[in-house]
């Protein structure tokens, strides 16, 4: 089947069209006919099968068509997301699939002044994507006004409730009408997302798209058993092996993510590092240096960097294995996109060795292990620590000729 043989606007066919989308995907196939019908729809699939664009596309046709239809103004669609960086990323779906429609979409989050999008808000919108702190504040002050409110899709639902955002997602409820078509979309489920899904729609089509297998089939798996302390060598082995390779790594917190980076830097190794302890603009920045290839390594904790579409991304490093299971899912589903093939390598100490049983029962099947010899694991190691002792040595050198070089600059002004 083709988009051309759905019942959407034309002008949403003229923006896929534009946009490369021919046929949809197996999540896109079974979640929008039932959209387009008004039903409540409660989707699990894994990241990178094109889930926004499963819901972007009828909501859109949908509210594009009501404009033609009857006059009607306020906001008719809320998108509650975890993080301001999947906000931003949706919104720019919304816009590229909307673009020759009447729709307008615009995103809200926190972490930036609110003045711009107070003023965006009171020009009019249709699509509000939005986190749910900057929302209420909003909402509290009156710029907000969920009265004309149609669709209500959560995306990400598994990290909201992670977050603890479960509590805001039942207060917007209070304020939404009765009588609305709602989307919850999630890449892992378990009971507590069971429960409060059901708390939410009404008769939902529920959609599950490859419950036996988590993952995609386009990436590779491997773990290594590396010590912890030794994890920064085989990184910097990986990095230098694979120069080309654009490669997201991943650690448990923000304090390890700026050692990393520092490891790195230390062997001449240029990284960057996105966590929450980082300003949004910042965050931002390091984000589009790295879809463009200007960053090739980047450094990430799991809450910076869950949802993110990134194209081409080669590797996906678990340099800390994560705490979760299913968090293992949203990382690698970094890498291996659509069609493209990936790698996710795993580093796992002694002290992870249980995780890693964890994530290989989440997955149903053993990962892969990469066998490493004493002899190949010193040399390493000893490979990293010369190239450490050169590092140091050129800086001392450097530093030498800049103080004889302000030595001779001053004797020079002195005669």
């Amino acid at each position: 089947m083709k988009f051309d043989d759905y019942h959407i606007a034309p002008e949403i066919k003229k923006s896929l069209t534009k946009l490369g989308f021919k046929r949809p995907t197996d999540i896109q196939f079974k979640s929008i006919p039932p959209i387009l019908k008004g039903e409540d729809v409660l989707a699990i699939a894994q990241t990178g099968t094109g889930k926004t664009a499963a819901f972007a596309i009828p909501v859109i046709s949908k509210i594009h068509e009501s404009k033609y239809s009857k006059k009607s103004t306020g906001i008719k669609c809320i998108v509650m997301v975890p993080t301001r960086e999947l906000a931003l990323q949706i919104t720019e779906v919304f816009q590229q699939i909307g673009h020759h429609s009447k729709v307008k979409s615009f995103c809200t989050f926190g972490g930036v002044e609110q003045g711009p999008q107070i003023e965006k808000l009171q020009e009019g919108i249709d699509i509000l994507v939005t986190t749910p702190g900057r929302m209420f504040d909003l909402a509290s002050q009156g710029y907000i006004k969920m009265n004309s409110v149609e669709f209500l899709i959560l995306d990400e639902a598994d990290h909201m409730l992670d977050l603890g955002f479960i509590k805001d997602i039942q207060d917007l409820i209070k304020y939404l009408p009765k009588k609305r078509q709602t989307l919850f979309f999630s890449a892992t489920i378990n009971e507590t997302i069971k429960d409060l899904a059901y708390s939410l729609v009404t008769n939902a089509i529920r959609i599950q798209i490859s419950p036996k297998d988590p993952v995609s089939k386009n990436i590779d798996h491997s773990v290594a058993f590396v010590e912890m302390d030794d994890k920064r060598f085989f990184l910097e082995r990986l990095i230098n092996e694979n120069p080309e390779k654009k490669m997201l790594v991943f650690v448990r917190t923000k304090v390890r993510a700026e050692r990393v980076n520092k490891a790195l830097e230390r062997v001449n190794i240029k990284s960057e590092t996105i966590h929450g302890g980082k300003e949004q603009m910042d965050r931002l920045q390091v984000l589009n240096q790295f879809r463009k290839g200007d960053t090739r390594i980047l450094i990430a904790t799991d809450v910076s960097a869950r949802g993110i579409d990134i194209a081409n991304v080669d590797y996906v490093v678990n340099y800390d294995l994560p705490e979760q299971a299913e968090n293992y899912v949203h990382r690698v589903g970094r890498t291996g996109r659509g069609t493209s093939r990936g790698n996710a390598v795993s580093f796992c100490s002694t002290e992870e060795r249980p995780t890693l049983k964890e994530i290989e029962t989440y997955l149903t099947k053993p990962i892969k292990v990469l066998t490493i010899d004493n002899n190949d694991y010193e040399a390493t190691i000893d490979l990293s620590v010369e190239s450490e002792k050169n590092t140091d040595w050129r800086s001392l050198i450097q530093e030498e000729e800049d103080r004889l070089s302000k030595v001779k600059k001053k004797k020079k002004k002195q005669m």
